[in-house]
């Protein structure tokens, strides 16, 4: 791999800042002319996909680069802390529980997807999804399984479980991050479009409107000009309670992998899952407190910041490129996310659920608690607890699944 144009990450940094500021100066332009692009290109796809350029054309390295590390443990915390300060728990409570009907619809459209992407594409290239031993394409296939219903501890388990080589994991994790950061940008598009989709899908919007208004007219009630000191006591709650959340991932997840190991299928000995969990309910926890007006001053667009930040170093980490080293695991992927979408839309259809849980309940299942809150808080940033909420039911599930999953694979391939 050739040594990327800049390796410094402060560099780095100040490239996507760059981006990110010129993303929302001209998506806020009066002009005729930028007002037609967004019409068709919404903001965050494009936080997002001009990164990802910076990455396929070797300006920077995704991959070496600390950036998305440091966007993932320490803005993200902060930023759901952020965001959550103001939540209307009730609001979101009556929301009801289309979003768990359709994240479990996404689970099955994974389960049940990649054994039929194999018998399809068996079909007309047995060769792309065979192989012998631990090089059998459906014991990777499984590992994917459990990245995209859970998360790493869940792939990771996989990993063990059905023992895929070396070669053949690595191959598969670069189709797993390709595919499913493809697919983030599709559903960032679509939240461009969601009144459009939700017209079609002939669903009702409305209890997710009245949460935005509501927190809009609450946040306006509250708004006023920040002195310095309050933003500072914003950024003192945001990061003293990620601190909090570190401190206490430090000592809980070591603890349960000592003394309950088999907690693992659960990702309860990952420390990157307790710090979400702490950060999310200590934001909880202050909503009930004066700190909730804490978003008088700013507190959620600080938080949406880090967001976008994480956006932008989520979108780093992808190559469009690499799509072409492994071109038959790549159709075989693309196929079984394709199943992931049709299930998610019948049952979308069918029950009548707005595109905003079509696109949370998919997102908690393939991204995870890193980017389901971003999915979520692209239609609103009081929105993001709901997808960090699914992303957790994600982690809950996603062994046992992906274990169900990993045996209809193999199922198909002897088939």
């Amino acid at each position: 791999m050739e040594k990327p144009l800049i390796t410094n990450d402060a560099v780095t940094l100040g490239l996507l800042f760059i981006i990110l500021a010129f993303v929302f100066v001209t998506a806020s332009s009066k002009k005729e002319g930028w007002k037609k692009f967004y019409r068709f290109v919404p903001s965050v796809l494009l936080c997002y996909f001009l990164p990802s350029l910076l990455n396929t054309f070797g300006i920077v390295s995704g991959e070496d680069s600390n950036l998305y590390f440091v966007a993932s443990r320490y803005l993200l915390p902060t930023s759901l802390v952020l965001l959550t300060l103001s939540v209307d728990l009730k609001a979101i409570s009556s929301l009801g529980t289309k979003a768990v009907v359709m994240f479990l619809a996404g689970t099955l459209g994974i389960v049940i997807g990649g054994p039929i992407a194999i018998l399809i594409v068996s079909s007309f290239a047995p060769d792309v999804v065979g192989g012998v031993g631990p090089d059998a394409v459906w014991r990777g296939m499984a590992t994917i399984a459990g990245s995209w219903i859970g998360g790493g501890a869940n792939q990771a388990a996989m990993f063990e479980t059905f023992g895929a080589s070396e070669d053949l994991f690595a191959t598969m994790v670069t189709v797993d991050v390709i595919i499913a950061n493809i697919w983030m940008a599709f559903l960032l598009y679509g939240v461009g479009i969601s009144k459009k989709l939700d017209k079609k899908l002939k669903a009702d919007a409305s209890a997710i409107e009245e949460v935005k208004v509501g927190i809009e007219k609450y946040q306006a009630s509250i708004m006023k000009i920040p002195h310095l000191h309050e933003v500072v006591t914003v950024l003192a709650v945001g990061f003293g309670a990620t601190a909090i959340a570190h401190f206490g991932a430090d000592l809980i997840a070591p603890w349960i992998a000592e003394n309950a190991p088999q907690l693992d299928k659960f990702s309860l000995t990952s420390s990157f899952f307790w710090i979400v969990i702490i950060a999310t309910t200590i934001g909880l926890m202050l909503s009930f407190t004066k700190a909730r007006k804490l978003e008088g001053v700013g507190a959620s667009r600080l938080g949406s910041v880090m967001i976008y930040i994480l956006v932008a170093s989520i979108g780093m980490l992808m190559d469009v490129t690499e799509i072409f080293d492994n071109p038959g695991f790549f159709i075989v992927g693309a196929i079984w996310m394709s199943i992931h979408v049709i299930v998610l839309l019948l049952i979308a259809k069918l029950i009548k659920a707005p595109f905003f849980f079509v696109a949370v309940g998919s997102q908690a299942n393939v991204g995870g608690a890193a980017s389901a809150p971003i999915v979520a808080g692209a239609f609103h940033p009081s929105l993001a607890p709901v997808g960090v909420l699914l992303a957790v039911l994600g982690y809950v599930l996603g062994t046992y699944a992906a274990y169900i999953c990993g045996l209809l694979l193999q199922a198909a391939s002897v088939s």
